[in-house]
């Protein structure tokens, strides 16, 4: 198995920021993400995945825009926006999944 697949499977909430290098939203959102993985700490993954190296996985979830982001828990899709997103909707949509 994968290592994407792994981590997309776990049941710890796994966010995944497909974004791309010559986005500037992307690039806007960068921030934002260092901040919620001060929040969440070990409640929760972000990986990034770059749409240009990794075509298959991008295509496989049908990202038609950057960024987007798609938070996985247990293999399956949770929540998904594409473009800019506020850091208070990120962690809440988040805390929806933690186990307390």
């Amino acid at each position: 198995m994968s290592k994407f697949q792994e981590l997309i499977n776990s049941s710890v909430p796994t966010l995944v920021d497909f974004h791309a290098t010559w986005c500037g939203p992307c690039h806007a959102m960068a921030p934002v993400l260092q901040q919620l993985a001060a929040k969440v700490g070990d409640n929760a993954r972000i990986i990034k995945v770059d749409i240009d190296k990794n075509e298959q996985t991008a295509a496989h979830f049908q990202v038609r825009a950057v960024p987007t982001f798609l938070l996985f828990q247990n293999g399956e899709v949770k929540w998904r926006q594409s473009g800019g997103v506020p850091l208070k909707t990120l962690e809440n949509e988040i805390q929806k999944l933690v186990v307390q």
